[in-house]
């Protein structure tokens, strides 16, 4: 199982500002030394050792993830369909897929955004499947492509569309690509649904948009079959604790609250995702240290924590 970021921002796009890469280059030049220039090698060293925050960048698109469970299936599960789908249709290894499975967590705009432009689905040979429990699936799609708002229709986007409205009851099952798929309704103002890829081996899971309560840190059969012992769960964490008592019930949890989760649940690897756009990339490296620092104080035992940035690629 490989799982891919094309988009790990939340609420809307946020590309980095002039201003932002100007205070960038200022802070390497301010770490710089007539040695680390000397050579080539020494100036690959020195850009070597730079902290993340100032050597690249979380990303500003907002939240697309794929899964691939097969190198040659031919087929993709993708879940959501934010500004990073865009980046997903132009990469090298689209012309080798043929289907796409596209899971939603909602229909907020910050989910759907990118559909408009992913060059795959005006691409006659390639098959859409297009899956949520949220009812009127296929209009919820098309009315952002409709006049006033888009110049196009839905109906010219080539591919061949199938629309699988899912029943909204949790634990239901989706076989896809040899694997199961299951999904669970989760926090957030008008609903989210988290969606759980089993391939026999490995159990990802893929929890955008929730404010974790009470509720979810139940040990009953429902909390219990979905999250026990996952290998991997990428979570919104997008605000920090400050941000998340001021913005109570806006449906988003903070770094904090997603560590204490994993570590109930007894998650292997944890990746903070669906972050706040006005965050910029030293905060959300910041964010991340916090996130460590804060499990090792609380004695929670072997739990892996990442930051989700685009372009990251992670195995089971």
């Amino acid at each position: 199982m490989r799982i891919r970021f094309w988009g790990v921002r939340g609420s809307l796009p946020s590309p980095q500002v002039s201003a932002q890469i100007q205070g960038k280059i200022a802070a390497i030049i301010a770490q710089m030394t007539q040695a680390d220039v000397e050579s080539p090698e020494a100036r690959e060293q020195f850009l070597a050792a730079l902290p993340p925050w100032l050597s690249g960048t979380v990303g500003g698109n907002t939240a697309c993830v794929s899964v691939s469970l097969s190198d040659d299936s031919g087929e993709l599960i993708v879940f959501d369909a934010g500004s990073g789908i865009r980046e997903l249709g132009l990469a090298a290894e689209a012309p080798k897929i043929s289907g796409y499975h596209l899971f939603f967590s909602h229909f907020h705009w910050d989910h759907i955004m990118g559909l408009p432009f992913f060059n795959p689905a005006f691409d006659p040979s390639v098959t859409l499947d297009f899956y949520s429990p949220k009812k009127d699936l296929e209009r919820n799609l098309a009315s952002q492509m409709l006049p006033p708002y888009f110049p196009i229709t839905m109906d010219v986007m080539g591919a061949v569309k199938r629309f699988h409205p899912l029943p909204d009851e949790t634990g239901q099952k989706v076989a896809v690509s040899g694997a199961g798929i299951f999904y669970k309704k989760m926090n957030h103002p008008g609903d989210s649904y988290a969606y759980q890829v089993n391939d026999g081996q490995h159990r990802f899971i893929y929890a955008t948009d929730v404010e974790l309560s009470q509720a979810d840190f139940a040990k009953n059969d429902e909390n219990t079959l979905f999250f026990q012992g996952a290998d991997l769960v990428v979570m919104d964490s997008q605000y920090t604790l400050k941000d998340a008592v001021e913005k109570y019930n806006w449906g988003h949890s903070s770094f904090s609250s997603v560590v204490d989760f994993a570590a109930h649940w007894g998650i292997k690897h944890v990746v903070l995702f669906h972050h706040e756009p006005t965050y910029d990339d030293r905060k959300l490296y910041n964010i991340l240290q916090s996130a460590c620092w804060y499990a090792e104080r609380m004695c929670f035992k072997g739990i892996k924590i990442t930051l989700a940035t685009e372009g990251l690629v992670i195995a089971l």
